[in-house]
């Protein structure tokens, strides 16, 4: 084995050109690799968090209508759900929930100054909804502040110029803004102060959205109750959102279902499953001419080295060790081309968001998602590849005889 590396090591380093040309021929299929792969990878996540990083990916709702108590004489049937143990047993369901909230939805018209709108109440658990709707992380509270007790919500940005007067102040305490919310079918009124305007990239949510504290929510039933219309989740991976919605329905009952994105938005999740195939043929394609251009080349190092092999083997060399010479030099330069491709792939990738990047944001124009796994898999491929391009003309020199080399020397 040893003198099979020797002489592998020797037969590179007597034609010098020819093993960097290989190197860099290996190390522009690991650069592209490396590059195609974080390109695509980082368009998928741009894509997911920008169409389902803010919302619920998947949502549990109930599938029967339950009569509520309004007052002694009043009652509504209304799809929630009513039995607070749900939602423990969602969030002991499994890891992969990143975030649970629950949410109370509430139709009814809002009014100020005679001008009534129809809006969608979302009474919100504010702390765990952050982790979804991201007010705060992500600066969509783009006047004010979020709500801090069951009289104060928040509208959105459409709203604006429908109540914001321009000599208003929403913290002055002496002269705030006001609107009456009245639930659809009811004649009760309560009073909100607006305490800020959210906006969340929708025009529709932007124009209807009304937000605040469950409790809030509950005032403008009337009830005290517990009663919450959906559960929403985000996952850690969403790509799981259809697998844990099948699992979530066998373990909480018929009488409650759920929604996920991966049905909700098929036409998105067609379009990532495009791009991975295309990232995927790509790179099976840059993979393939890497293996041609090694088995082709040492090929015809074989028969380069013929009398070599032959002097080797009349010398005591043995058919199994005359195989390792090529197996060897395929290992060697899988190595070289590896480590020099990555090193490519990388700084062409740090060099893409350093120089190709929005001149009005200053991020890149297109993210990458550089994974050091997925770096490390694309340098095993190439090894992979430069060993079993080395298999052929491994093949062909240990069934090389003496009398061979002499009758075609």
């Amino acid at each position: 084995m040893k003198l099979a590396l020797s002489i592998a090591w020797r037969f590179l380093m007597s034609a010098k050109k020819q093993t960097i040309v290989i190197v860099l021929g290996i190390a522009v299929g690991v650069s592209v690799q490396v590059f195609i792969g974080s390109l695509i990878s980082g368009l998928q996540k741009d894509l997911v968090n920008t169409a389902i990083g803010s919302t619920s990916q998947l949502t549990v709702v109930s599938d029967i209508n339950r009569e509520i108590e309004i007052s002694d004489t009043f009652s509504l049937e209304l799809a929630v759900i009513n039995d607070e143990n749900v939602v423990n047993e969602i969030r002991n369901h499994s890891s992969e929930f990143q975030h649970v909230t629950e949410t109370l939805d509430v139709i009814g018209f809002i009014e100020k100054d005679g001008i009534e709108k129809q809006v969608v109440f979302r009474g919100l658990d504010l702390d765990n909804a952050e982790g979804i709707y991201k007010f705060e992380a992500e600066e969509k509270i783009v006047y004010g502040r979020m709500p801090e007790s069951a009289d104060e919500m928040i509208l959105g940005i459409e709203f604006l110029n429908e109540y914001l007067e321009n000599d208003i102040n929403l913290f002055d305490e002496n002269n705030p803004i006001t609107v009456s919310v009245r639930r659809q079918g009811a004649t009760e009124i309560n009073t909100f102060k607006i305490v800020g305007f959210f906006d969340l990239g929708v025009k529709a949510l932007n124009n209807s959205w009304g937000i605040s504290t469950i409790a809030a929510a509950k005032n403008i039933y009337g009830i005290d109750t517990y009663i919450v219309s959906s559960i929403e989740m985000q996952i850690f991976d969403p790509f799981l959102a259809e697998e844990l919605a099948a699992s979530l329905e066998l373990e909480i009952g018929d009488s409650y279902k759920t929604s996920n994105w991966m049905v909700e938005q098929a036409s998105l999740l067609s379009g990532l499953q495009g791009q991975s195939i295309s990232s995927i043929m790509i790179q099976v394609f840059v993979i393939v001419a890497v293996v041609l251009g090694i088995a082709s080349t040492l090929a015809i190092t074989v028969i380069q080295k013929s009398k070599q092999i032959g002097i080797l083997k009349a010398m005591g060399l043995k058919d199994k060790d005359a195989s390792f010479v090529f197996l060897f030099e395929g290992v060697i330069l899988g190595i070289f081309g590896a480590i020099t491709g990555v090193l490519f792939g990388v700084g062409l990738s740090a060099a893409f968001v350093t120089f190709a990047i929005d001149s009005t944001t200053g991020d890149p124009v297109v993210p990458l998602n550089i994974e050091p796994t997925f770096i490390a898999l694309s340098a095993f491929i190439a090894l992979f590849a430069a060993v079993l391009s080395a298999l052929f003309p491994a093949i062909r020199s240990s069934k090389m005889t003496v009398i061979e080399v002499i009758r075609n020397a």
